[in-house]
Protein backbone atom coordinates (compact mmCIF):
# COMPACT_ATOMS: atom_id res chain seq x y z
CA UNK A 1 0.00 0.00 0.00
CA UNK A 2 1.45 3.34 -0.96
CA UNK A 3 2.03 6.17 1.46
CA UNK A 4 -0.39 8.41 -0.43
CA UNK A 5 -3.17 5.83 -0.22
CA UNK A 6 -2.59 5.26 3.50
CA UNK A 7 -2.58 9.00 4.12
CA UNK A 8 -5.83 9.39 2.16
CA UNK A 9 -7.49 6.67 4.28
CA UNK A 10 -6.17 8.30 7.46
CA UNK A 11 -7.57 11.70 6.49
CA UNK A 12 -10.91 10.20 5.43
CA UNK A 13 -11.55 8.76 8.89
CA UNK A 14 -14.25 10.55 10.83
CA UNK A 15 -12.06 11.25 13.86
CA UNK A 16 -9.50 13.25 11.90
CA UNK A 17 -12.15 15.31 10.15
CA UNK A 18 -13.94 15.97 13.45
CA UNK A 19 -10.67 17.03 15.04
CA UNK A 20 -9.91 19.39 12.17
CA UNK A 21 -13.34 20.99 12.46
CA UNK A 22 -12.83 21.36 16.22
CA UNK A 23 -9.46 23.05 15.77
CA UNK A 24 -10.85 25.49 13.20
CA UNK A 25 -13.84 26.37 15.38
CA UNK A 26 -11.52 26.69 18.39
CA UNK A 27 -9.30 29.14 16.53
CA UNK A 28 -12.31 31.24 15.56
CA UNK A 29 -13.61 31.07 19.14
CA UNK A 30 -10.20 32.26 20.37
CA UNK A 31 -10.61 35.44 18.31
CA UNK A 32 -14.04 36.04 19.84
CA UNK A 33 -12.72 35.55 23.37
CA UNK A 34 -9.71 37.82 22.74
CA UNK A 35 -12.04 40.54 21.51
CA UNK A 36 -14.29 40.03 24.55
CA UNK A 37 -11.37 40.28 26.98
CA UNK A 38 -9.61 43.20 25.30
CA UNK A 39 -12.69 45.25 24.44
CA UNK A 40 -15.29 44.39 27.08
CA UNK A 41 -13.79 42.90 30.24
CA UNK A 42 -10.45 44.66 30.63
CA UNK A 43 -11.62 48.30 30.18
CA UNK A 44 -13.92 48.19 33.26
CA UNK A 45 -11.18 46.43 35.23
CA UNK A 46 -8.77 49.14 34.11
CA UNK A 47 -11.29 51.79 35.18
CA UNK A 48 -11.62 50.22 38.64
CA UNK A 49 -7.83 50.03 38.97
CA UNK A 50 -7.39 53.70 38.07
CA UNK A 51 -7.00 53.52 34.29
CA UNK A 52 -4.47 50.71 34.39
CA UNK A 53 -4.08 48.94 31.03
CA UNK A 54 -2.96 45.39 31.75
CA UNK A 55 -1.65 44.82 28.24
CA UNK A 56 1.01 47.50 28.77
CA UNK A 57 2.27 46.24 32.14
CA UNK A 58 5.88 45.08 31.97
CA UNK A 59 9.13 44.78 33.92
CA UNK A 60 11.88 46.43 32.01
CA UNK A 61 15.11 44.48 32.27
CA UNK A 62 17.09 46.58 29.83
CA UNK A 63 15.69 49.91 28.67
CA UNK A 64 15.75 50.98 25.08
CA UNK A 65 18.47 53.47 24.18
CA UNK A 66 16.75 56.36 22.38
CA UNK A 67 20.02 57.64 20.92
CA UNK A 68 21.18 54.43 19.29
CA UNK A 69 18.70 52.04 17.79
CA UNK A 70 21.04 49.11 18.32
CA UNK A 71 19.81 48.42 21.86
CA UNK A 72 16.25 47.13 21.98
CA UNK A 73 13.93 47.10 24.94
CA UNK A 74 14.13 43.88 26.95
CA UNK A 75 11.11 43.45 29.21
CA UNK A 76 8.90 40.83 30.82
CA UNK A 77 5.38 41.67 29.70
CA UNK A 78 3.31 40.26 32.53
CA UNK A 79 0.28 42.38 31.56
CA UNK A 80 -0.12 40.43 28.33
CA UNK A 81 0.17 37.26 30.41
CA UNK A 82 -2.65 38.47 32.69
CA UNK A 83 -4.85 39.09 29.63
CA UNK A 84 -4.03 35.61 28.30
CA UNK A 85 -4.88 34.00 31.66
CA UNK A 86 -8.24 35.81 31.68
CA UNK A 87 -8.89 34.62 28.11
CA UNK A 88 -8.06 31.06 29.14
CA UNK A 89 -10.38 31.22 32.14
CA UNK A 90 -13.24 32.46 29.95
CA UNK A 91 -12.67 29.66 27.42
CA UNK A 92 -12.46 27.10 30.24
CA UNK A 93 -15.75 28.30 31.77
CA UNK A 94 -17.52 28.24 28.40
CA UNK A 95 -16.24 24.73 27.61
CA UNK A 96 -17.23 23.56 31.11
CA UNK A 97 -20.75 24.91 30.66
CA UNK A 98 -21.07 23.29 27.22
CA UNK A 99 -19.92 19.90 28.55
CA UNK A 100 -22.26 20.24 31.51
CA UNK A 101 -25.17 21.00 29.14
CA UNK A 102 -24.37 18.00 26.92
CA UNK A 103 -24.09 15.70 29.96
CA UNK A 104 -27.42 17.00 31.29
CA UNK A 105 -29.11 16.29 27.95
CA UNK A 106 -27.59 12.79 27.81
CA UNK A 107 -28.72 12.03 31.37
CA UNK A 108 -32.23 13.25 30.58
CA UNK A 109 -32.39 10.97 27.53
CA UNK A 110 -31.06 8.00 29.51
CA UNK A 111 -33.43 8.64 32.43
CA UNK A 112 -36.55 8.28 30.31
CA UNK A 113 -37.88 4.83 31.17
CA UNK A 114 -38.71 2.57 28.30
CA UNK A 115 -42.42 1.91 28.03
CA UNK A 116 -43.27 -1.23 29.93
CA UNK A 117 -44.79 -4.11 28.07
CA UNK A 118 -48.24 -4.99 29.33
CA UNK A 119 -48.30 -7.83 31.81
CA UNK A 120 -49.19 -11.25 30.46
CA UNK A 121 -52.84 -12.11 31.08
CA UNK A 122 -53.61 -14.47 33.91
CA UNK A 123 -55.18 -17.86 33.13
CA UNK A 124 -58.55 -16.51 34.29
CA UNK A 125 -58.27 -13.55 31.91
CA UNK A 126 -57.36 -15.87 29.01
CA UNK A 127 -60.37 -18.06 29.78
CA UNK A 128 -62.69 -15.06 29.99
CA UNK A 129 -61.28 -13.77 26.69
CA UNK A 130 -62.00 -17.10 25.02
CA UNK A 131 -65.55 -17.08 26.40
CA UNK A 132 -66.08 -13.52 25.17
CA UNK A 133 -64.77 -14.42 21.72
CA UNK A 134 -67.04 -17.47 21.55
CA UNK A 135 -70.06 -15.40 22.57
CA UNK A 136 -69.21 -12.75 20.00
CA UNK A 137 -69.29 -15.25 17.14
CA UNK A 138 -72.59 -15.34 15.30
CA UNK A 139 -74.62 -18.24 16.56
CA UNK A 140 -75.22 -20.84 13.88
CA UNK A 141 -77.98 -23.21 14.79
CA UNK A 142 -77.47 -26.58 13.26
CA UNK A 143 -79.76 -29.43 13.96
CA UNK A 144 -77.92 -32.21 15.59
CA UNK A 145 -78.50 -35.52 13.85
CA UNK A 146 -81.04 -37.59 15.69
CA UNK A 147 -79.52 -40.65 17.06
CA UNK A 148 -81.47 -43.83 17.06
CA UNK A 149 -83.10 -44.21 20.37
CA UNK A 150 -81.70 -47.00 22.37
CA UNK A 151 -84.28 -49.50 23.52
CA UNK A 152 -85.26 -48.94 27.05
CA UNK A 153 -84.80 -52.01 29.13
CA UNK A 154 -87.74 -53.00 31.21
CA UNK A 155 -87.05 -53.49 34.81
CA UNK A 156 -87.14 -57.08 35.82
CA UNK A 157 -89.81 -57.89 38.24
CA UNK A 158 -89.99 -60.90 40.41
CA UNK A 159 -93.02 -63.03 40.04
CA UNK A 160 -95.33 -62.82 42.94
CA UNK A 161 -96.00 -65.95 44.64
Amino acid sequence: MSIVKEFREFIARGNVVDLAVGVIIGAAFNGIVKSLVDGVIMPPIGLVTGGLDFSKLQWVLKPEDPVTEAVELVAIQYGAFINTVIQFLIVAVVVFLLVKLVNHIRRADAAEPAPEAPAAPTPEERLLTEIRDLLAKPATVTAAPKAAAAPVAKPKTKPKA
